[in-house]
């Protein structure tokens, strides 16, 4: 099987905290993104989940990067498998969380959006992959 970039993911960072959604479907605090569609490349798929999950479009990106990991069974791929995806970051004032809040599209799959400090203080786990990947930005 030839291993390709298959996602693309975007940290969302304020002044001094991360912003994170909850993936209902999976039931995990997440950062942001998602499948490369058909005729997409990664900038594409970044800007279209932006503002699909975030209600957010024309924002500077910077790109931090391929990650790779070996990921168990899921929707999509029936076994353990490899994956890889496009990492970029994105630097937003705290004051815009109201803005996202109003003007996210895709309530079905992220239900909630919170500050990883409220998350933590509240106890919800946050899965491990999901913690390193705030390390990188």
């Amino acid at each position: 099987m030839v291993n390709s970039i298959n996602h693309a993911l975007v940290i969302v960072k304020t002044e001094v905290d991360y912003l994170l959604g909850w993936h209902k479907w999976r039931n995990d605090w997440e950062t942001f993104g998602g499948r490369i569609e058909e005729g997409e490349g990664l900038r594409e798929c970044i800007d279209r989940e932006c503002r699909e999950e975030l209600g957010i479009s024309g924002v500077k990106f910077e790109y931090l990067g391929i990650v790779h990991y070996k990921m168990p069974p899921d929707y999509w791929v029936k076994e353990w498998h490899e994956e890889y995806g496009g990492l970029y970051g994105i630097l937003l004032s705290k004051e815009n969380f109201d803005i996202i809040e109003k003007k996210r599209i895709d309530r079905d799959e992220i239900g909630e959006i919170a500050f990883y400090s409220d998350i933590k203080r509240r106890g919800e786990k946050i899965d491990e992959i999901n913690e390193k990947l705030l390390e990188f930005y």
